[in-house]
């Protein structure tokens, strides 16, 4: 069975030296008060929540899986109910959210670095808790104050639980053809009729109501994604008490038999004239869900780097236990039959990959965090709107290069188990299985790459990446000068140019092909999550050299990580540069009955 420990020195290392929270608090009213020690101390107690709590599930939860009976109803893995109970008597549902509604009023931040450890631990468990946290978010943005009272106060606490109904059976990414109606009653709700699929915790045990933001077309919308609206659609109405009430006319019709994830039930829902009262203006429901999908979107990267993570952790202890061959230098531990096989080079190279992103991703979903706080928080409005165009930019990044990194991680770990990572009882295959899906929900990573490069960098002729752009230069300029920073300044500042010349080089295509968008899109995201990962472990090289006498072994590990990192990985980028210049015509060139 895997084992898991928090890594809270590197978690610290991120918040406090490399982000320095404690500073951009102080300038933020809400979150003042919110001092090292506090934050060291709820990451300490949400440790101990995910290693004793979710982690001994996990696995269990994934063979056992979820199993619907034959009145419809849902019933999650053993243990998977007790955990939540645990999970909302504690009040970690409460975290992040806004006192106004029972919340603790703690910034994103904190509330990610929970997620991260819960995902490694458990992720099947952690997308019940999750979705309803975007569900919160969505309401808390755009809902009534009736829709407020009758339902925050529920999320917060983690009484009731959400989803989003978005997928159909014809249409997955493409919104813009669904089919699910709305039809108006007299009292001023809805009747919501149609199929939803691949819907997760749409229906389960773990809380008494569930909360399902429902996308649909009202009888007079326009086609397509200009003519959808939201609704609240809640598995039983609420009373007059506010308390379940009535069963509305929805059910979940089967449960999805997945690759992973076993433990969440992905649920074909369906509609038949369930009330529902709508969220946000007619016909404006994708703004409104957008709150919700782009906190998925966020949330999808912290799901994979807590897979990262505990495959890293595992893999490592296999490597230093596993005895095959001897180093090609020589025995290493001559008194045994044969040396560990973290002796061997392609080994090492293997977990300082896994290592390598796990460290990536933390510095860059935790800076993204705490973007969002001052989006959120920042007294001077101009602060506010850059620092969301930032986030903005960042987001198809953080869903596409840090799931596709945890992949290649996850199978690397499998692959330093050798045939024991194929054997289920080690757990390592779960990772592999796990992480994929990371890959496809919450918008495919190839709708990803079109966000960024499409809406994000051209149709605002890179204003937006230039500001990145900005951040990376004022870095060079600041270290350019110090010799022993050149290792890592000299690649940085070369990506940069690349990246504009890139960039420069794809906008020109694009004036006259579109698909010269569709066919760079993909390897042009990849080169610039690139860029973003070498900007910041730059940053962490650069604070490991300030230490470098320290005792704390974590800045030699800084230090070697980050070299790796520039030596064997950001190579990866003049591949992915080639690609993106070989344009569509390789593509699009084949007839499709051809194929």
């Amino acid at each position: 069975m895997p084992s898991y420990k928090a890594p809270l020195r590197e978690m610290q290392f991120v918040m406090h030296e490399l982000l320095d929270v404690q500073s951009t608090y102080k300038a933020l009213p809400d979150y003042a008060e919110v001092d090292r020690d506090t934050v060291d101390q709820i990451l300490e107690e949400a440790a101990k929540f995910c290693e004793n709590v979710l982690m001994p599930i996990n696995q269990s939860g994934d063979e056992e899986g979820c199993r619907r009976d034959e009145q419809g109803q849902v019933h999650t893995p053993k243990g998977f109910k007790e955990a939540y109970q645990q999970y909302i008597e504690a009040g970690w549902p409460a975290l992040a959210c806004d006192p106004e509604y029972g919340g603790q009023g703690l910034p994103q931040l904190v509330n990610s670095a929970l997620y991260e450890m819960m995902n490694s631990t458990n992720q099947a468990w952690t997308m019940y808790p999750g979705l309803s946290h975007g569900a919160y978010e969505c309401l808390h943005a755009h809902g009534t104050e009736q829709q407020k009272k009758t339902y925050l106060e529920k999320l917060v606490s983690g009484e009731w639980t959400g989803t989003m109904c978005l997928t159909e059976p014809h249409c997955g990414t493409d919104l813009g053809i669904l089919k699910t109606k709305a039809e108006p009653v007299a009292d001023g709700t809805y009747k919501i009729t149609g199929t939803k699929i691949f819907i997760s915790s749409g229906e389960h045990d773990l809380s008494k109501n569930i909360v399902h933001l429902v996308l649909a077309r009202l009888p007079d919308a326009p086609k397509g994604s200009k003519g959808i609206s939201l609704f609240v659609v809640p598995k039983f109405l609420p009373d007059a008490n506010g308390e379940p009430g009535a069963k509305n006319q929805l059910s979940c019709g089967s449960i999805e038999h997945k690759m992973g994830i076993h433990g969440n039930a992905t649920c074909v829902m369906n509609f038949d004239g369930a009330i529902g009262t709508l969220v946000g203006e007619p016909h404006k429901g994708l703004n409104a869900m957008f709150v919700m999908m782009n906190a998925a979107r966020l949330g999808v990267g912290m799901q994979s780097l807590g897979l990262t993570e505990v495959a890293m952790q595992n893999s490592v202890a296999y490597a230093k236990d596993r005895l095959q061959m001897r180093s090609l230098k020589g025995p290493k531990e001559p008194e045994k039959a044969a040396d560990p096989i973290i002796v061997h080079p392609d080994v090492r190279r293997m977990l300082l990959t896994q290592k390598a992103y796990a460290e990536g991703a933390r510095a860059f979903t935790y800076w993204v965090a705490l973007m969002i706080d001052i989006e959120q928080k920042h007294p001077d409005e101009k602060v506010r709107k850059e620092t969301g165009e930032m986030v903005a930019l960042l987001t198809p990044i953080v869903k596409a290069f840090i799931t596709d990194n945890a992949f290649i991680a996850t199978n690397e770990g499998l692959q330093v188990f050798g045939g024991h990572g194929y054997i289920k009882e080690w757990g390592m295959e779960q990772y592999v299985r796990d992480a994929r899906i990371n890959m496809i929900y919450e918008g495919t990573n190839t709708i990803q790459s079109l966000d960024l490069l499409g809406r994000k960098v051209l149709s605002d002729m890179g204003a937006k990446l230039k500001k990145f752009g900005k951040l990376v230069e004022t870095f060079i300029d600041q270290e350019g000068s110090r010799k022993e920073m050149s290792e890592f300044i000299d690649p940085l500042a070369d990506m940069g140019d690349k990246v504009k010349k890139l960039t420069m080089e794809l906008g020109m295509k694009a004036m006259t092909n579109q698909e010269e968008v569709g066919a760079a899109a993909v390897p042009y995201l990849r080169v610039v999550g690139h860029l973003v990962y070498a900007y910041l472990f730059a940053r962490m090289a650069k604070i490991a050299l300030d230490n470098k006498n320290s005792t704390d072994p974590i800045y030699k590990q800084k230090l070697a990580v980050a070299r790796f990192y520039f030596a064997k990985l950001l190579p990866e980028t003049a591949y992915q540069i080639r690609a993106a210049r070989a344009g569509a015509s390789t593509l699009m060139a084949l007839e499709a009955d051809l194929f």
